[in-house]
């Protein structure tokens, strides 16, 4: 298999990272940076295009995660016998788990890469659990990936013998299998897929990464094929970002980290770690959140000229549905009425009643 990229592409498309042709895009395009001291400035819609891409920041979580990766591929690269240890990313929406995962995925890539010299491998696999997925359609998603043709009339056991095959054949070594959360063992197709994934890391010599929301409370971790998945797994959990950890300020360094980043000419450094605790309780400590807020208000700051960020800019952006439910909840609890020392509520005395 030769990896071309895909016929009917269009000049500047960007792809989707689900097929070998849009992940080697990925992987191939440098990452956005923000602009070197003395480099001139940038024209308006590159700055625009700069803003809607961003960079990404290397938190916690990416250096836990790729360390991770790193040591159960080693761990696991001369295993036969049964399968290779794995990994799941679990934790809240919009906590930067897939984010992770892709570059965590396109690191990997790179160093297998260099440390084969071959330039046609596809080291790396990223595939979506498409919604109520059963065995079959979860082994179409990893055909596709690949290119692999398959027909209506081909067998499941067919289409897991011509994966199997081209992902062993190409020299897959890391398989990342987004949106885990979708599958339910409960139901008939929900266990037959996950049998699947179960057959997969068998057959397959690469080491298996899952990512999902809040993982570990869904049923993929009940009965015995949850047993067997968790008694194989490490699990790291991508949480919110809290404001205060001992002394440090995770958060605000974060926050620090993307004002860096951005490209305006009017902005005032320092402004977004004053605006810390603000901006966590405006995002819930989500970094998804952040990173888009401040993302908009990059954008609506070039396009009106002001070239800045401030407190009121800020609020008059509307978020995703997540973080301003969280911000501003739609049906505030009703406080009570303050109540006296003698436990009556403020307002006229009780009245007496006659006995």
């Amino acid at each position: 298999m030769t990896h071309e990229p895909a016929q009917d592409q269009s000049p500047g498309e960007c792809l989707a990272p689900t097929t070998w042709q849009g992940w080697q895009q990925f992987v191939d395009t440098p990452p956005p940076a923000p602009p070197g001291p003395g480099t001139p400035a940038r024209s308006v819609e590159d700055r625009l295009a700069y803003h809607s891409r961003f960079v990404t920041v290397r938190t916690p979580a990416i250096d836990t995660i790729s360390t991770t990766v790193r040591t159960l591929m080693i761990l696991g690269r001369h295993q036969q016998a049964t399968a290779r240890p794995s990994l799941i990313v679990t934790g809240p929406p919009t906590t930067g788990k897939t984010t992770a995962l892709l570059q965590v995925g396109r690191t990997c890539h790179l160093a297998e890469t260099a440390r084969t010299g071959m330039r046609d491998q596809m080291p790396v696999a990223y595939v979506l659990v498409p919604p109520g997925a059963s065995a079959k359609t979860l082994a179409a998603e990893f055909a596709r990936f690949l290119g692999i043709p398959i027909t209506h009339r081909m067998t499941q056991a067919q289409i897991m013998t011509s994966v199997c095959h081209t992902y062993t054949r190409v020299g897959v070594r890391l398989v990342m299998i987004d949106e885990i959360h979708r599958l339910n063992p409960r139901t008939s197709t929900g266990a037959e897929a996950t049998d699947l994934l179960k057959d997969l890391t068998e057959r397959i010599a690469a080491t298996f990464v899952y990512a999902g929301i809040d993982v570990t409370s869904t049923p993929l971790f009940t009965g015995t094929r949850g047993a067997q998945l968790a008694g194989r797994a490490t699990l790291i959990d991508c949480d919110t970002i809290p404001a205060r950890r001992g002394t440090s300020q995770p958060f605000r360094d974060l926050t620090a980290a993307l004002e860096a980043s951005l490209d305006l000419e009017q902005h005032r450094p320092g402004t977004l770690p004053r605006l810390a605790p603000y901006l966590h309780t405006r995002t819930a400590g989500r970094i998804g959140s952040l990173a888009r807020l401040l993302r908009q208000a990059a954008i609506t700051a070039i396009l009106d000229g002001s070239e800045r960020i401030t407190k009121a800019g800020l609020e008059a952006i509307t978020l995703d549905h997540l973080a301003e439910d969280h911000h501003r909840p739609r049906y505030p609890a009703k406080h009570a009425a303050p109540r006296r020392r003698n436990g009556n509520s403020d307002g006229p005395p009780a009245r007496a009643e006659p006995t």
